[in-house]
């Protein structure tokens, strides 16, 4: 009897450590580990965080890589042992990077809600990034300043409002006005600052050079798209890179900060000079609404937010509207537990299909969302968000597809970002950008 009772005990305690172990798993796959790319919104996350877990229990840990630091934040975080389960990938060159890390997702609830499945970042029969919002950028202005300049008496310009400007000729000269009249107008400068701050020159390394290459690119399509020749191409001549320096000169002549003192200025710095009616022009994306609307001290009205289209001085480029596309793609990391996976999914479907879930990416997170989960009226508020919807019903408009997925490697934008602060400081000539701009890219598209 005592033997017969000594086994049944033993049974209970390894029983017992099994549940226990079983608990503890299922309790760490009760936590999602999301690995935020976007800085800017890193706050709604924990508010989303909060509204999730009190709708099913289950944790979201957000953490949010600091501006420009995402791959290596990525590179340190996935080597843990309690790594991101959601990530994010840039596109076709960013999964060639993590594909060791990235699930197949064609099979999942998430996948099947995306409106065009040929947006999503494939290989093989495979889906590895799914994308999360449709964004734009161009060049933001207060409408209020241009009218204001608009009605100078003496304005260099024939022109009478900022909806005629339709070309680089046009642009410079209205620019370079406004900055002779800053004193009138009650601004600083016509441009914001170029930010050059460590982490901050993503705009002039990454969106700027987009267009030019897009030009080259497409020239060289043959039956494919501007993107796959941009994939394929080992080399590039750069042969646009005149008209990126018309539009960055024109940035840097005629901005609110002198070229040597950018180095120290940031994103937020120029956002900020935008909101706070001191400036009349930055270059930015629809992701910037809140740098504009949550400054202290805003001076800026939601109906004067407008965007211009990019123009370097390229002929036909008054066809063209604003750069729109997405180098925001979700992955989920496949090196951890099938119900880590399963939950990341679930939250990400919940996100962007539940009534909750979707009052975020309208209401707060301001994400033009790509899924057929979204009705016509189900679309951000904010007047940049309108502003990309307008100009992609912009009659006799094309869009500018976002080639920069195909830029070689994140090494190359580096590389490209340190040459243009010395031209800025003026230690390098504009010959020497072009140079290393074509060099960088030969060297890093061997790898």
């Amino acid at each position: 009897m005592k033997k017969t009772l000594g086994i049944i005990m033993a049974l209970m305690l390894v029983t017992g450590l099994v549940f226990a172990g079983g608990d503890k798993e299922a309790s760490r796959s009760q936590e999602i580990y999301f690995l935020n790319f976007k800085p800017e919104i890193a706050s709604v996350y924990d508010e989303v965080s909060k509204a999730y877990e009190a709708e099913t229990g289950v944790r979201l840990k957000v953490v949010t890589a600091a501006s420009g630091t995402y791959e290596q934040t990525l590179t340190s975080e996935i080597a843990k042992n309690d790594p991101p389960v959601i990530f994010q990938i840039n596109g076709p060159v960013g999964l060639k990077n993590w594909i060791a890390y990235t699930a197949d997702l064609k099979d999942t609830a998430l996948y099947g809600i995306l409106s065009d499945k040929s947006l999503a970042v494939t290989s093989g029969s495979g889906v590895y990034g799914i994308p999360y919002v449709v964004e734009g950028y161009g060049i933001i202005y207060n409408d209020a300043i241009l009218r204001k300049y608009f009605a100078l008496p003496g304005k260099a310009v024939s022109i009478s409002s900022a909806t005629e400007i339709k070309d680089f000729a046009t642009l410079k000269a209205v620019v370079e006005d406004i900055q002779k009249n800053k004193a009138a107008l009650g601004i600083g400068g016509a441009f914001a600052s170029t930010s050059f701050a460590p982490g901050n020159d993503w705009r002039w390394q990454t969106h700027l050079p987009n267009q030019p290459l897009f030009y080259e690119f497409d020239a060289a399509k043959g039956n494919g798209s501007a993107l796959e020749a941009g994939l394929a191409a080992k080399e590039v001549a750069f042969s646009y890179g005149s008209a990126f320096k018309n539009l960055f000169d024109l940035y840097l002549n005629n901005s609110i900060t002198a070229p040597g003192l950018l180095a120290n200025k940031s994103v937020d710095d120029s956002m900020a000079e935008f909101a706070l009616g001191q400036v009349a022009f930055v270059q930015n994306g629809n992701w910037g609404a809140g740098q504009i609307l949550g400054v202290q001290g805003n001076t800026v009205k939601n109906e004067d937010i407008k965007f211009l289209p990019l123009y370097f001085g390229v002929p036909g480029e008054s066809q063209y509207g604003l750069n729109i596309g997405t180098e925001n793609y979700f992955a989920i990391n496949k090196t951890v537990s099938a119900a880590k996976q399963q939950a990341a999914i679930d939250f990400l479907t919940w996100l962007f299909s539940s009534e909750t879930g979707k009052g975020f990416v309208i209401g707060k997170l301001g994400f033009i969302a790509p899924f057929n989960t979204f009705g016509p009226n189900e679309q951000p508020s904010d007047p940049l968000a309108k502003e990309i919807v307008r100009w992609l019903n912009a009659p006799g408009v094309t869009s500018v597809p976002w080639i920069f997925q195909a830029f070689p490697s994140n090494e190359f934008k580096t590389v490209f970002g340190s040459a243009l602060l010395e031209y800025t400081q003026g230690s390098k000539t504009w010959a020497q950008v072009e140079d290393i701009f074509r060099s960088t890219w030969k060297a890093e598209s061997l790898y």
